[in-house]
């Protein structure tokens, strides 16, 4: 079941995908072959952060391909329950429910922040499904854990309702199913090894983007690139130029 309705703060048509209790929040952009974009925001992962980024490839990519941009649950203007089994396939089932929903076999994946675990346990459970993935400054642990807690944390005091429901106990729950894995968090660095789709990583080098990561992922992945400086303002024309090509390439 589809809705639409005006977001009249930006004057943009947002379409929402039904699944029982489950409403995700998605918009389409631009012609081309299909890309899944994957915002960053941490837990508010919203299609609308991509617009305070320095690369944003609603602006960079509509031109030349088909962009769908969703709401992860939750966050943005997705709903859905949160039970204390919610886990990281979770959000997995909707993404590619998604998908599945708007007939798109195959597409693109291009994510940031916490979109690199969400691509990489896409590639790991359905590799067929995808062309490529672009993962720009993955989130990852390396001795920064307790970040990530304060982070859910400080979304999770939004929600908990004690008597509706969810409760501190299943937001606690929820959090370490979340953040208490390593490395890349939804998958070894044995899975990582194993997927061929071809990457690009756009380094990260802060607390929640920890250069380790990016680098690890590309030491291990057999057919990944790295580019290590990316988002100064003078970089930007070779970013965008780095990306469209990759994406092309794999088309």
């Amino acid at each position: 079941m589809i809705a639409k309705e005006i977001n009249t703060s930006k004057g943009e048509l947002m379409e929402f995908y039904k699944k029982g209790q489950t409403s995700i929040s998605y918009e389409r952009e631009g012609d081309g072959y299909p890309i899944l974009l994957l915002a960053p925001g941490g837990m508010r992962s919203a299609n609308n952060f991509w617009n305070n980024m320095p690369w944003n490839p609603r602006e960079k990519l509509q031109d030349q391909f088909a962009l769908i941009g969703m709401d992860q649950r939750n966050a943005g203007t997705s709903t859905a329950p949160i039970t204390k089994d919610d886990n990281w396939d979770t959000y997995k089932e909707d993404q590619v429910s998604l998908l599945d929903h708007l007939q798109v076999e195959k597409c693109h994946l291009v994510g940031m922040c916490i979109g690199g675990p969400f691509i990489a346990n896409l590639l790991k459970t359905y590799p067929e499904r995808f062309q490529s993935a672009v993962m720009l400054q993955p989130v990852g642990i390396d001795q920064n854990r307790q970040a990530f807690y304060d982070m859910f944390d400080d979304w999770a005091e939004e929600i908990i309702n004690q008597e509706s429901g969810p409760t501190t106990e299943t937001m606690t729950k929820f959090k370490h199913n979340m953040w208490d894995g390593e490395f890349l968090i939804t998958v070894t660095e044995q899975e990582v090894s194993s997927i061929k789709n071809p990457l690009l990583i756009l380094m990260g080098d802060d607390l929640y983007h920890p250069q380790s990561t990016s680098r690890k992922i590309a030491e291990l992945a057999p057919n990944a690139t790295l580019i290590e400086k990316w988002k100064s303002p003078e970089m930007l024309e070779d970013t965008n130029t780095a990306v469209i090509d990759f994406l092309n390439r794999h088309s």
